[in-house]
């Protein structure tokens, strides 16, 4: 049976992408998200519950996450559940999980990019990005599979 590993966050960053390259030069993003939600508990008081999300990014997505995603920023990430395990440096074995983001778009929010632009210019500028197309617009399905050669 097949099976499924996706995620679809909607979150606030906690703080800039931190951006590494790898020896061959492929970039690679990191940065949290929080997602929050709200309910009331058993005796009425309004109850906020806060999520934090280790988002990681490579290589064209890396890229604009690293060019437009600021502290505060509203985003949305598509992506999957990776789990890493290692030994900490008392031998004690630690887990890890993050997201490896597929696709991400930057939503109205707060504040505004780096260079003074808005972030909805910056969303129109670099949105739909994702790591399938190596950086490229990412194209409606509609698109994807027509034809190069329309007569028209």
């Amino acid at each position: 049976m097949a099976s499924i590993n996706k995620v679809i966050l909607v979150g606030n960053l906690g703080k800039d992408p931190e951006i590494r390259h790898t020896e061959s030069g492929v970039a690679v993003a990191r940065f949290p998200i929080a997602t929050s939600e709200s309910y009331k508990d058993k005796t009425g008081n309004k109850v906020e519950r806060t999520e934090w999300h280790n988002i990681v990014a490579w290589r064209g997505l890396a890229e604009v996450a690293e060019k437009y995603l600021k502290k505060g920023q509203s985003v949305y990430v598509e992506g999957k559940i990776r789990t890493n395990n290692y030994q900490d440096k008392e031998g004690i074995q630690r887990y890890s999980i993050e997201i490896v983001a597929d696709n991400m778009t930057m939503l109205g929010g707060r504040g505004e990019g780096s260079n003074g632009q808005s972030q909805n210019n910056a969303q129109e500028n670099s949105a739909g990005y994702n790591n399938g197309n190596a950086g490229k617009p990412e194209m409606s399905a509609a698109y994807e599979n027509e034809p190069d050669d329309l007569p028209f």
